[in-house]
């Protein structure tokens, strides 16, 4: 019965989301992005009520869902670690310091840890080439990621 009242307010939210922009030109982006800023995560039957609401196809709205990397499947940690992968990070030791963090932090790309503290995400520019290697971490840009700096990082998110 829980369950089923869960569900049912699940889909009531994400009906609420719908109906707050309808009414917009070309509504499914922001209406993704509140569901996912809402939740934490896209619910397991968001691409089922977003289409029947916007008139698409379930496939349709999980295309758009699947193509953006931000909108996640399962809730996030506590902390998200974002580290850059673009090629002005690499060339100056950033996959080797992604490796690193991945080592501290005992996981791998899109994993949470189990304690649920954080979770560790590739993306490909945050924008501070001039200050790589990068990382955004809980939306707050950190550069020049070295040992020391990598250390702080995780001294952080397990706290």
């Amino acid at each position: 019965m829980s369950m089923r009242n869960d569900a049912g307010r699940t889909e009531e939210r994400l009906i609420d989301i719908v109906n707050g922009w309808i009414a917009r030109e070309a509504p499914l982006l922001p209406i993704l992005n509140e569901v996912q800023a809402s939740f934490g995560y896209m619910p397991e039957n968001a691409a089922a009520v977003i289409g029947r609401e916007l008139n698409l196809s379930r496939a349709e709205v999980h295309g758009v869902i699947s193509f953006y990397h931000d909108f996640r499947k399962e809730p996030a940690g506590r902390h998200v670690l974002k580290v850059c992968r673009a090629e002005a990070c690499q060339s100056v030791g950033g996959r080797e310091m992604a490796e690193h963090l991945k080592r501290l932090l005992g996981l791998d790309w899109h994993e949470t840890a189990a304690d649920g503290s954080v979770t560790l995400e590739p993306v490909y520019c945050l924008g501070l080439c001039a200050c790589a290697p990068a990382a955004m971490l809980d939306g707050e840009m950190i550069g020049r990621i070295d040992e020391q700096v990598a250390a702080e990082i995780v001294r952080e998110v397990r706290t």
